[in-house]
């Protein structure tokens, strides 16, 4: 540990990282790019706290009272809305950031415990097809490996405008990871860098994005669900618009949201906290009257029972996980510490995602890395782990006396500070304080 001198005092504006970020700029010339999420700290669901019963409210035993966890997403026009045992899925992913072994955990997982999972940027594969009982097809700008038969093979189709990590930008894929299988599902060549464009192809608005959604429905007969999904900025009104444009579902994706790769500068400064942005869109469907009637997915930086539920009594009718699921299959493990110090990382802080290099077998396309991840015995682990955050969820809503996830609501909230009081629109604990509504 490098102690400072007595009477040095570092620069708050200046400090070792950022002497180190712009010594790092200037010998490279170029912006740094990672995967995860955004390291910074940002007010999150830790800043609130559940109001359980007393004498005021009646609290349910959970030993012989029920708490339901079902949902069902896409009623407003399918005709086969989704019906999840739990309302924890699992977001999407692309095979190419991801190995195939990890798509398949990941569909397994979900599978055991009555979810559903997501392609991600570059098509779908057979793989997890065949182990996801419920699978959502993302169509995302890029259109790598769109495949109209496979819209059909789908059970929802989440149309991708952002994402929380990169909202506004664009993806990357990068040569090392491009082999023959990923470069002919996107029909690229093979070894070169890949950018995912920031935005659709062909249209430019809510407008057109209503005909784009139409035209989805046609393709599959209006049998599945549309989500839109969006990274968390202006999200009142991006929901008002996907509303508008004919949305069943909006996922709503925060700052804490992961990537496989992005430029460090857009994960660090680019969009809202997950838990700023669940007011806006609750707002937004309550003043057109539909929410519940649309659902609303949340994501970014879910990690436990309690996130989970403070998601949904905020006004979410589910949530997705993307970073943790990986962290469940085996991600930063510490058995694979050794080899995480091999290519200048350690568990805990691996973020190059990009580089291929994964120890752990999920974040590659290095075939002997990827052989480390048993799908079978990774998908348990998320299994238990999915298990886990529903039974702490339910663990909660019970002591607010609700017999159901969705019974939770803002005023079995508090906040530990002024700011996330603010952003999540519940009173500072102990005050009936709301900043920006009422006074106590």
């Amino acid at each position: 540990m490098t102690m400072k001198q007595p009477g040095l005092i570092e620069s708050a504006t200046f400090s070792r990282d950022v002497i180190h970020e712009i010594q790092r700029a200037a010998e490279t010339g170029i912006y740094d790019i990672r995967g995860f999420g955004a390291k910074r700290k940002v007010p999150h669901f830790d800043d609130l706290l559940f109001l359980g019963a007393s004498m005021s409210r009646y609290p349910l035993e959970g030993y012989r009272e029920k708490c339901g966890t079902d949902v069902t997403l896409g009623t407003r026009f399918a005709k086969n809305p989704i019906k999840l045992d739990i309302p924890v899925t699992i977001a999407g992913m692309s095979f190419g950031a991801l190995s195939a072994n990890a798509k398949e955990a990941l569909g397994r997982g979900a599978n055991m415990v009555g979810t559903s999972t997501t392609t991600g940027d570059g098509g779908m594969t057979p793989e997890e097809r065949k182990t996801s009982k419920t699978l959502v097809y993302q169509y995302l700008p890029s259109r790598y490996g769109m495949n109209p038969d496979d819209l059909r093979k789908a059970d929802a189709i989440e149309v991708v405008l952002g994402q929380g990590a990169k909202p506004g930008g664009g993806g990357m894929l990068l040569g090392q990871k491009i082999t023959d299988r990923v470069a002919q599902m996107r029909n690229l060549p093979k070894g070169i860098d890949q950018r995912s464009a920031c935005r659709h192809p062909d249209w430019t608005g809510p407008d057109d994005l209503a005909i784009k959604i139409q035209e989805l429905r046609e393709i599959t007969d209006w049998q599945v669900p549309i989500y839109i999904k969006v990274g968390a900025t202006r999200t009142y009104y991006d929901v008002k618009l996907a509303v508008k444009a004919g949305a069943d579902v909006i996922v709503v994706d925060g700052m804490q949201g992961g990537t496989a790769a992005t430029q460090d500068v857009f994960i660090e400064h680019v969009g809202i906290p997950t838990m700023a942005a669940i007011p806006q869109a609750v707002r937004a469907l309550q003043e057109m009257d539909m929410h519940r009637k649309v659902q609303l997915i949340v994501s970014g930086g879910i990690r436990s029972g309690a996130d989970v539920a403070k998601a949904m009594a905020l006004g979410a009718d589910a949530v997705a996980i993307g970073t943790a699921a990986l962290v469940a299959l085996g991600c930063n493990h510490p058995k694979w510490d050794a080899e995480y110090q091999k290519i200048g990382s350690a568990a805990g802080f691996y973020d190059d995602y990009h580089e291929g290099k994964c120890p752990a077998g999920i974040s590659t396309q290095d075939t002997e890395l990827a052989a480390r991840l048993n799908p079978e015995e990774a998908g348990k682990r998320l299994a238990n782990y999915l298990q886990v955050l529903t039974m702490e969820a339910q663990t909660l809503a019970r002591a607010c006396g609700k017999s159901h996830l969705h019974n939770l609501e803002p005023e079995d909230l508090v906040a530990l500070n002024v700011e996330a009081a603010a952003m999540a629109g519940v009173p500072l604990a102990g005050t009936g304080w709301i900043p920006g509504k009422s006074n106590y």
